[in-house]
């Protein structure tokens, strides 16, 4: 199944990609893409979301398609992306490096910290 295969709801696709390359707010990519979303997943995923997206689009060569074709796409991976974070945490998809890195199943390595205490104490009667 092509993941840029998406419905049929009527959006603008007029320079689509120079479009999307302007939005900054996550909420502005679903306006645009008319995909629809919970805020509270919004709020607590946003980052995930783009990232996956992302991922996605990168997976797929977009060289020479027509605007209505990239939207498409867009609408579809922003969509697959969402739902991805929809019924389950960010922490269980790692797309992040520093998630990635962190596995679940060990418990962090204790780290000894040496603080000089020296120039830290007084003398009780010195204050």
């Amino acid at each position: 199944m092509n993941s840029c295969a998406g419905e049929s709801y009527p959006i603008d696709v007029t320079n689509i990609l120079e479009r999307l390359k302007r939005l900054s707010a996550t909420e502005e990519f679903f306006e645009v893409l008319g995909v629809s979303y919970d805020v509270k997943v919004l709020n607590v995923s946003r980052l995930h979301i783009m990232k996956r997206m992302g991922q996605y689009l990168a997976e797929e060569d977009h060289s020479n398609l027509p605007d209505k074709a990239i939207a498409a796409c867009a609408r579809a991976t922003l969509a697959r992306a969402y739902e991805d974070f929809a019924n389950s945490s960010p922490l269980s998809h790692r797309v992040f490096k520093v998630l990635k890195d962190r596995d679940p199943t060990k418990a962090a390595a204790p780290r000894r910290i040496f603080v000089p205490l020296g120039p830290n104490l007084t003398s009780v009667g010195q204050k």
